[in-house]
C-alpha cells in the first residue's frame, strides 16, 4: 500500500469525523505532513496522531478533503466495483422491483462527489469532485463491469464542479443513446431525454412517493403542478382519477407528458397547461369582493423545482411556498387531499410545514395530517450526514 500525506486537524475537528461525516473544510486542518497535489489521497489523523480516514484532497474546494473510508484502502477499479456493488445491493433489498433507480448516491454511499442514475439498461455518471473526476476510468470500467449497460453517459454539468475547480463534462463515454429513454416506473413509462432533461434526466427521488400519493386520487378531480413528466399526475390517473389537470412552465414537458399519457393509454382523463404555474394559480383564484373561489379539486400535487440554492433566500422561498399553499387550498375541496413537496435542504421540514400551516390559517382552514413523505430509498439518509436529506412532503386532508 502506499505511503501517504497526513492531513492533520486542529483539536476538537475530528469529532464530526468519527460519527461519519465525510467533509474536511479548510478551516479545520492544522497542518499537512509535506505538499500535496490536488486530487490525491491522503489520510487524515486528529491532532493525536490517531488516524480518522482516507479521503481525496483539494486545495481549491471549500472541501478540502472528503473521506472515503476510515481506514486506509487503495482506490483502484476493485474498490469502487466493490461500493457500487453494496449500493447496489441496498437497492435491490429496498426496491426490489424497480428497473430504474439512483446506484450511487454521493455522501449516502460514502462515494462522496459521485452519482450514478440507472435508466432501464442506460447508466447516466454525474462527478462533482476531482477525486472522483481523476478517477472515472476506474468508475467506468466498474460499472461495465456490473451492469453491461447499453450506454453510459455522462451529465457533470453541476455548478459546485466550478469550486472543485473543474469544468462541465457531458456526453456519452461508451455506447451509442439515439433520443429519449424510454423508464419505467412502478410499471407506468416515461419518455425521457437523459441528455437535456433535468437533474440526470428525471427526478427518481420521487419514484416511491409517486405512487403513494395516487392512493388518494381514486375517482376524484386532480390537479398536478409543476408536473414535469407527469410523475404525480399519471400514477393519479391510472390510481382512478376521474380527470387529471397538468401544469408545468416547460412547453417541452408538458409535451412530454402529454405523449407518455398517450404511451399509457390515459390521455383520455389528461388535460395539460403550459403555463407559470404561480401565474395560473392566482388566476384561477381571483374572485371579485363579496366573492368566493369555487373549489375544483380533490387532489392537489404541488411538486415545484428548489425555490431557494443558498440560506440568504430562504426567506423568499417560504414566501413562495406559503403563496402556491394558499391558492391550493383555495381550490382544494372540503375532504380533499393536498399533497406538497419541498426539495431544498436549506427548508427544514419544520420551516416547509409553518408555511404550509401558515396558509391555512390565513384562508381559515383546518387541515389533517395523513402522510409525511421523504426521498425514495435509492436516496437513502445518513443522520450523521445532514446534506443526505432533502426532500420532505406532506399530505394533509383539507377538514373545512
Amino acid at each position: 500500500m502506499e505511503s501517504l500525506i497526513t492531513v492533520l486537524l486542529k483539536p476538537g475537528e475530528g469529532d464530526r469525523i468519527v460519527a461519519g461525516h465525510p467533509w474536511i473544510y479548510h478551516g479545520e486542518i492544522l497542518r499537512l505532513t509535506a505538499p500535496v497535489v490536488d486530487g490525491a489521497l491522503v489520510q487524515v489523523k486528529d491532532h493525536r496522531q490517531r488516524l480518522l480516514g482516507v479521503g481525496f484532497y483539494n486545495s481549491r474546494s471549500k472541501i478540502n478533503v472528503r473521506i472515503l473510508a476510515p481506514e486506509r484502502v487503495e482506490v483502484t477499479e476493485a474498490f469502487f466495483e466493490e461500493r457500487i456493488r453494496t449500493a447496489l445491493a441496498v437497492r435491490q433489498r429496498h426496491m426490489p422491483g424497480a428497473t430504474s433507480f439512483r446506484v450511487v448516491n454521493a455522501e449516502s454511499d460514502f462515494l462522496s462527489g459521485l452519482i450514478v442514475d440507472k435508466y432501464e439498461d442506460v447508466l447516466v455518471v454525474q462527478i462533482s469532485a476531482l477525486g472522483m473526476d481523476q478517477r472515472k476510468a476506474m468508475i467506468v470500467a466498474a460499472l461495465q463491469k456490473i451492469f453491461t449497460p447499453r450506454v453510459i453517459l455522462e451529465r457533470s454539468d453541476v455548478s459546485s464542479r466550478k469550486f472543485e475547480g473543474l469544468a462541465e463534462s457531458n456526453g456519452v463515454i461508451s455506447g451509442e443513446l439515439a433520443g429519449p429513454v424510454s423508464v419505467n416506473l412502478n410499471g407506468l413509462k416515461f419518455e425521457t431525454d437523459l441528455v437535456g432533461g433535468h437533474k440526470t434526466g428525471m427526478y427518481l427521488d420521487q419514484q416511491a412517493n409517486y405512487q403513494a400519493v395516487s392512493e388518494f386520487a381514486k375517482g376524484g378531480q386532480v390537479l398536478d403542478c409543476f408536473s414535469f413528466l407527469g410523475g404525480f399526475g399519471l400514477h393519479a390517473a391510472r390510481s382512478g382519477a376521474a380527470h387529471v389537470h397538468f401544469l408545468d412552465q416547460s412547453a417541452e414537458a408538458i409535451a412530454a407528458s402529454r405523449r407518455n399519457a398517450a404511451t399509457n393509454r390515459l390521455a383520455e382523463k389528461c388535460s395539460f397547461d403550459a403555463v407559470n404555474v404561480f401565474d395560473w394559480l392566482k388566476n384561477n383564484t381571483a374572485v371579485k369582493p363579496h366573492e368566493r373561489v369555487i373549489p375544483r379539486f380533490d387532489l392537489i400535487v404541488l411538486d415545484p423545482p428548489s425555490f431557494t440554492r443558498n440560506r440568504a433566500s430562504v426567506p423568499d422561498a417560504l414566501r413562495g411556498y406559503k403563496e402556491i399553499h394558499l391558492r391550493a387550498l383555495k381550490l382544494l375541496k372540503p375532504g380533499g387531499t393536498l399533497a406538497s413537496f419541498c426539495c431544498s435542504h436549506h427548508v427544514s421540514a419544520d420551516l416547509f410545514l409553518d408555511s404550509l400551516l401558515s396558509a391555512a390559517y390565513d384562508t381559515r382552514h383546518i387541515l389533517r395530517r395523513v402522510a409525511l413523505y421523504g426521498q425514495s430509498p435509492d436516496h437513502p439518509v445518513i443522520p450523521m450526514i445532514p446534506e443526505t436529506e432533502y426532500l420532505k412532503g406532506f399530505a394533509f386532508e383539507k377538514v373545512r
